[in-house]
């Protein structure tokens, strides 16, 4: 590695996103760990990993060394203390601030001095993750879309506090993954979400409204924008909780009525129904 250079990221969080930045940092030759709470959970993120790339070996996209080779890049710990000496730590829980802000003190006193403290929120303010450390210039936010070993783009957020190096650090270890970075304020929403969920929400709307059938909707979008899925299929793959989430957060913060829930959203989150990874959104799985 180059001096300065990323060699190690600590990913603390164990769900779909944290196992992709693993894979995506060990693909491209950095050490990463993966902090999660307890051995079942680390077990259910290796199992993702592994069961993944077993898919692209059998598809011969993939040859066995190289898959061999991503995973010694990757190990596990349930200690944070176990992704204390990591250049870059990158937090991938709960879309909670609270939460983030808690988990952000203490990866503060655990970290080494010169250790970059990253968010992949997709909507929260960095900021108020880096107002809660000593080293505020050293945080910003490195946001993955799902999947990450799929989707090329990362959104280097910087919040007023960064630094230029931390900036700089960033990219460079976005850029050494083989991911396109690009660069966008602190700001809620960042790029793609402030774009897309107001589309996503007037989608609700229009169905609400009896337009269209949810269907006929997805179809219009991919045959007419040319998408590759439609607002309700997309919808189910981001999660509708998280959805929900980024939402209210993007309301919160603008004021905007096109970022207001729509009724329809928030029936089916309290039905538990919240997509994909409930086998039940707006489709059924």
């Amino acid at each position: 590695m180059a001096d300065g250079a990323t060699s190690s990221i600590g990913i603390v969080g164990s769900g779909i996103m944290a196992a992709g930045i693993a894979e995506v940092a060990a693909r491209g030759g950095i050490r990463a760990i993966i902090r999660a709470r307890s051995d079942a959970s680390i077990a259910s993120a290796l199992k993702q990993i592994s069961g993944g790339l077993a898919r692209q070996v059998e598809k011969g996209k993939l040859e066995a060394s190289e898959r061999d080779r991503i995973l010694a890049n990757i190990s596990s710990t349930t200690e944070l203390a176990g992704v204390a000496d990591c250049d870059i730590i990158i937090e991938s829980v709960v879309e909670d601030l609270d939460t983030k802000q808690t988990l952000f003190r203490e990866l503060d006193a655990i970290a080494k001095p010169s250790a970059i403290l990253a968010t992949n929120t997709s909507t929260l303010a960095v900021v108020e993750m880096a107002k809660v450390t000593k080293r505020p210039d050293q945080v910003c936010g490195i946001h993955f879309f799902n999947p990450a070993a799929v989707l090329p783009l990362v959104e280097i957020v910087r919040p007023i506090t960064a630094s230029d190096d931390t900036i700089s650090r960033a990219a460079a270890f976005v850029a050494a993954i083989g991911k396109e970075g690009v660069h966008v304020l602190d700001r809620a929403g960042f790029i793609v979400n402030a774009l897309l969920f107001p589309y996503l929400n007037n989608a609700v709307r229009m169905l609400e409204d009896g337009t269209a059938s949810m269907e006929d909707i997805d179809t219009a979008m991919k045959g007419g924008c040319n998408f590759p899925m439609g607002p309700f299929a997309l919808l189910d793959l981001v999660g509708l909780d998280t959805s929900l989430s980024i939402l209210e957060t993007l309301h919160s913060s603008f004021g905007d009525d096109n970022f207001a829930p729509r009724p329809r959203l928030r029936e089916l989150v309290a039905q538990g129904r919240l997509g994909r990874k409930t086998k039940a959104g707006f489709y059924v799985y």
